[in-house]
């Protein structure tokens, strides 16, 4: 018999964050996310989400033992800008029954329903900012940071039950051993000759200042895509936090106009391939060996998580500001000894962006699908 049960103390959602662990356990692709960035996602106290957002967590039980689990989410945020009553799913892990990912996927819709949401969208864990998707094709690979992994079954059972593909999300395999195209070379060449462009690195020292840039230039760029929510002042501050950790200066620029911000390509160094082996434990050892590795065994993939272009930067020999990021980045990437890494993630309508990846040789490796159900 199958008990669905709402996350209400300490225990349970100790049982919410663990299940994934031994869902996965052995898994070759599966990398172990650190276990105290998975509390942090959930504690309203640490993660600026909850500022603007609710969520209830339900485990699915078996004698007991839990076999899935699944948050209801909704983002106040984006039903106020799209003017929708939207809610979502994530965080759904599940093991192969119908039944189990039916039962969780009512919990979910129920209890959206009882907050008068008229759809369900999903999965995000926990924003569209953060890990979005559902992966569909690309099994055989890791998921890069702030990506999304899951068993090949799942697309089965979700669809199963009625949920539709409302967009797909690209993940581009790219190798930078490879030269650039000759086409992105001279197109780079032209936007760098433009008078007074400056294509420098995000600096340390004035965190705080060069990511208001960032989310100054993210807000503009993404500002027309499907979903998109602006980052508010609390999750810059989170966003500056985590960057102190993880941010390589090489990998993250700013392209400025007679002094004014026009453009950011930001990548990170893929961690995990630090981390695989620390079956999420990070203390008391795992930090220790996570720091020795980043000093001593060098990274040799990166995902570049973002790159756009503020609009009224897009014309003229500026439009091909982009190719000309991606050149920077290509180059640096060389001289840090990488291999290639990922471009994630693009949506599958956005011709112009998917285009100019293909130009710089890139493959679309990875797809991940949001789906959508009418309440």
């Amino acid at each position: 018999m199958i008990k669905i049960i709402p996350v209400e103390n300490k225990k349970q959602k100790k049982q919410f964050i663990n299940f994934p662990y031994k869902l996965y356990k052995d898994h070759p692709y599966w990398v172990p996310p650190l276990k105290f960035e998975r509390a942090e996602l959930l504690d309203p106290k640490k993660n600026p989400y909850f500022n603007n957002a609710e969520a209830q967590l339900f485990l699915a039980l078996q004698e007991g033992e839990v076999v899935g689990r699944i948050a209801a989410q909704i983002n106040r945020l984006h039903n106020e800008r799209h003017a929708e009553k939207t809610g979502n799913f994530g965080l759904f892990d599940v093991i192969d029954d119908a039944f189990v990912a039916k039962s969780l996927l009512d919990a979910a819709e129920i209890w959206l329903k009882e907050r008068n949401m008229e759809n369900i969208v999903g999965p995000f864990n926990l924003c569209i900012n953060e890990e979005s998707g559902l992966l569909i094709e690309g099994y055989d690979y890791e998921p890069f940071p702030y990506m999304a992994y899951n068993h090949a079954y799942y697309q089965k059972l979700v669809e199963a039950i009625g949920y539709q593909k409302i967009k797909d999300l690209y993940a581009w395999q790219y190798d930078s051993t490879q030269p650039i195209p000759e086409v992105a070379k001279q197109i780079a060449a032209a936007v760098k000759a433009y008078p007074g462009l400056v294509i420098r690195e995000v600096d340390t020292k004035n965190l705080k200042r060069d990511v208001e840039i960032i989310s100054d230039v993210f807000n503009s760029a993404w500002s027309k895509n499907w979903g998109f929510i602006p980052w508010t002042k609390e999750e810059l501050e989170k966003i500056t936090k985590d960057f102190k950790l993880i941010l390589d200066p090489k990998l993250a620029l700013i392209a400025e106009v007679d002094g004014k911000p026009a453009a950011i390509s930001i990548a990170f160094p893929n961690y995990h391939e630090a981390i695989k082996d620390l079956k999420g434990n990070l203390f008391p050892f795992g930090f220790i060996k996570f720091l020795y590795r980043l000093k001593t065994r060098k990274i040799k993939t990166a995902r570049l998580a973002l790159l756009g272009i503020k609009k009224e930067f897009r014309n003229d020999v500026l439009s091909g500001l982009s190719v000309c990021l991606y050149a920077e980045m290509h180059k640096r990437s060389q001289e840090l000894g990488h291999v290639g890494g990922e471009l994630s993630w693009t949506l599958d309508d956005n011709e112009k962006i998917n285009r100019g990846i293909e130009l710089m040789g890139g493959k679309v490796y990875k797809k991940y699908r949001i789906y959508q159900k009418n309440l």
